[in-house]
């Protein structure tokens, strides 16, 4: 796409103005939000400690002067044994310390002095509970406030018994001071929590437990109080999820069906903030916080910022939870941030309107430098040409760009001539496709194609699929420089296989970027028809002299055996003539026996030579790596296996040390292999073409292996007999000859018929008592 300089210049201006003002903004706006969240958390976090002090100090206070009426009372400082005395000394502690609702006292034997604050009347009332004769008595005595009696009555139908209750069994179960999980009071309906104290013997006997009632209703109180931004609120939570506090005291208590009520649990509380934010830290299972924790979540389209604060004291395993809404700190500052964003875009607007003048000012002796380059560039306007109006820059530039085109057009032509008239064939072809930008009519010559119909393909497309240079051109060529002097296998239009020499070079721009492949192609079909032409011929001429061979064997076998066969057959007759004239053996039928033996001796010797030059003779045996000699049998015969594509795969894996005669083993691998060869050329299968040989070694032999992917063997051959074949030309002596070489070695030689889908030899030799058995497998492709 085309940038317009005047288009940038605008821009420019007026985008530099709003990035001016946009950076200025947001800097103070993320400077001031962050100071300010900051301020926030801080904040909460000392409306958390307040609340956290504000209770320790409501409670301790309440805690000394209970376990201080229990010290007065295990110390017979009053007699405990005096009703009178004991409930005048809890109603003094009572009017002492104001957070109590109520003192009391329950003994062993179930007797219980209670004293709490009346909020119906403004009096105090007493109950107190005896056993005067052993006869229960329930007295209920309402008092001022300088302990004068207002009224009292008895209750016959109360039952009360201190030593059921929970504080006392507590107490009596730890022998020590114990605080209850706050509750709701029946009496006075409000939120509370109880301490109790043991009072003992001079044996540390329990002798009962004494106790008060501290309401908890002025923490809530204290939290209704607390300025947590605009929306916030503080609550406290128990350990067991109970809200035991909140700044709204009626969401914290819920009736029970039996007439009691119960504090609410976090999941239960009618404040939906607060129970998404903090309702997950009390689900069952989940741990208790054990720190102070800030965190923010999201509830609905607001951002919330949350503290989270344990008292830290075993007695009270209460929680500080602490809330309030993001905006109630920031809603001052995004307010002047759009009110910034405003003056921004106006400015930028402004600008942008300023710089739209001048920037035509500017650029209108550019325009006409660039409508007078574009003309000459076409050859529609002569360089030479007057220059209209401009600036000395451009001036200058016009004349380095005049330069430039002058020297372009010249290169462009000789570089075209040179394309076109080219002796080979030329192409140009794109780094990331390999689609062909341009050819000359040499290259369509060779490849069979028109001109039209090659800018429409890629040069992938003309390679043979069986090539190995296929997978290679079919990727991104941009990294990729073809090789030079490669020859690859091309199939004409007309399906014509065909051999091309590829010259190849990326001609990439001044930074390194690819622009195109300029490619040269020379055809060596031919060259490579001559050359397969020559191996035939010899082939055939190492064919003739075997030929040859054989022919002289035969005529020396001949010669040699004639005479011999001819005096044994003499002398039979005359052996027989003189058997048949004499009636007794006579010297001369020992003379005679013993010449048919001499030649019957020399017979023998002719076969066992004749059998020796079969063989090659048994010779000397060394040992020596089977793999190098498999490596090279391969190469001679890679004539043969270039006609069919065929490839050879070794798994030798360190298992081819073996003590043989070397000569005759490369006589069976090359009998064995050329066998392979002849055969995958003969199935009429145009797949691909595979020898693979392994080797394994066990019990001191080498057990080696030569697999094809052929049709396998004749079912009606004999195997392994002379004469016996399948080829027009062949003898049937391979087979039989490699089996004698095997034998002759000591190894065996067999035909696997387990193999379905080619046909797989398979020999032993030897192996060499010094080389490793059994070693990891090992994949090589010749």
């Amino acid at each position: 796409m085309r940038r317009s300089l005047g288009t940038l210049m605008v821009l420019g201006f007026a985008g530099i103005q709003f990035l001016a003002v946009l950076l200025v903004t947001f800097s103070s706006y993320l400077s001031s939000e962050k100071a300010l969240l900051g301020h926030a958390r801080a904040i909460l976090f000392d409306v958390g400690l307040n609340t956290t002090e504000h209770a320790r100090g409501f409670l301790n206070p309440a805690r000394g002067a209970a376990v201080l009426a229990a010290r007065l009372a295990q110390s017979d400082v009053v007699a405990r044994d005096d009703p009178a005395e004991l409930e005048k000394l809890l109603f003094q502690q009572l009017l002492l310390v104001p957070q109590f609702a109520g003192i009391f006292y329950g003994t062993r034997e179930g007797e219980f002095f209670y004293v709490m604050r009346d909020d119906n009347t403004g009096l105090i009332r007493s109950k107190l509970v005896t056993f005067p004769e052993g006869e229960r008595n329930t007295r209920l005595i309402w008092r001022d406030m300088e302990f004068g009696t207002q009224l009292q009555r008895l209750d016959p139908t109360d039952r009360y018994d201190p030593r059921t209750r929970p504080w006392y069994r507590k107490t009596q179960e730890e022998m020590r001071s114990v605080w209850t999980d706050p509750y709701i009071f029946f009496t006075s309906q409000r939120p509370g929590i109880t301490l109790a104290a043991p009072v003992f013997d001079e044996d540390r006997a329990l002798l009962g437990v004494m106790g008060v009632d501290i309401e908890i209703s002025s923490i809530s109180d204290f939290l209704s109080r607390q300025q947590v931004g605009v929306r916030g609120r503080a609550l406290i939570i128990n350990e067991n999820g109970d809200v035991i506090a909140h700044p709204d005291q009626e969401l914290i208590t819920t009736g029970n069906a039996d007439g009691t009520h119960r504090f609410v649990t976090i999941g239960e509380l009618d404040d939906p903030i607060a129970r998404n934010a903090f309702g997950p830290l009390f689900r069952e299972g989940a741990p208790q916080p054990v720190q102070a924790t800030a965190s923010d979540f999201y509830y609905g389209d607001e951002t919330f910022v949350s503290q989270v604060m344990p008292v830290g004291s075993d007695i009270l395993p209460w929680t500080i939870a602490v809330y309030a809404p993001k905006s109630d700190f920031t809603a001052e500052i995004e307010r002047n941030r759009r009110i910034n964003l405003w003056i921004a875009a106006a400015l930028a607007l402004a600008t942008g309107t300023a710089g739209l003048v001048l920037a035509n000012v500017v650029y209108r002796p550019v325009r006409a430098f660039a409508v007078r380059s574009a003309l000459v560039a076409q050859g529609e306007l002569d360089p030479s040409d007057p220059l209209p109006s401009t600036y000395g820059e451009l001036e200058k530039a016009n004349e380095a760009l005049v330069g430039q085109i002058a020297a372009r057009r010249h290169a462009e032509r000789e570089y075209g001539q040179t394309f076109e008239m080219a002796s080979r064939g030329m192409a140009q072809i794109a780094p990331e496709s390999g689609r062909f930008l341009r050819v000359n009519e040499q290259f369509c010559e060779v490849t069979g194609y028109s001109v039209e119909e090659l800018l429409q393909m890629r040069i992938v497309q003309l390679v043979d699929p069986f090539d190995p240079a296929r997978s290679a051109l079919a990727q991104d060529l941009s990294n990729f420089d073809l090789p030079l002097h490669h020859e690859i296998g091309c199939r004409r239009k007309d399906g014509q296989a065909i051999w091309l020499q590829f010259n190849g070079i990326v001609v990439r721009d001044q930074s390194g970027t690819p622009l195109h492949i300029v490619v040269s192609v020379e055809d060596l079909t031919r060259a490579r028809d001559q050359d397969t032409q020559i191996q035939q011929l010899q082939r055939d001429l190492s064919h003739l002299a075997r030929a040859s061979t054989m022919s002289q064997l035969a005529a020396g076998l001949a010669h040699e055996l004639n005479q011999p066969l001819a005096a044994i057959a003499q002398n039979v007759d005359c052996a027989l003539l003189i058997e048949d004239q004499m009636d007794v053996s006579d010297p001369e039928l020992q003379q005679v026996l013993g010449e048919i033996e001499e030649q019957a001796i020399r017979a023998g010797e002719i076969i066992r030579a004749l059998r020796s030059f079969i063989i090659r003779d048994e010779g000397d045996r060394t040992v020596f790596d089977f793999g190098i000699l498999l490596e090279q049998s391969w190469r001679l015969l890679q004539a043969e296996a270039g006609e069919i594509g065929a490839q050879l795969e070794t798994r030798l894996g360190g298992n081819a040390m073996v003590y043989c005669n070397r000569l005759q083993i490369a006589q069976v691998i090359m009998n064995l292999l050329r066998n392979s060869i002849e055969a995958m050329s003969g199935n009429g299968s145009d797949g691909p073409h595979r020898i693979v040989v392994t080797a394994s070694r066990a019990n001191g032999m080498v057990t080696i292996c030569v697999e094809d992917t052929g049709p396998g063997p004749d079912p009606n051959v004999k195997l392994f007999s002379d004469f016996e074949t399948t080829k027009p030309t062949g003898m049937g002596l391979g087979l039989s000859i490699s089996r004698s070489l095997v034998e002759a070695n000591g190894g065996k030689v067999w035909h696997d018929d387990s193999c379905t889908s080619g046909a797989r030899f398979c020999f032993t030799l030897p192996a060499d008592d010094g080389a490793e058995g059994d070693a990891a497998g090992e994949n090589a492709n010749v």
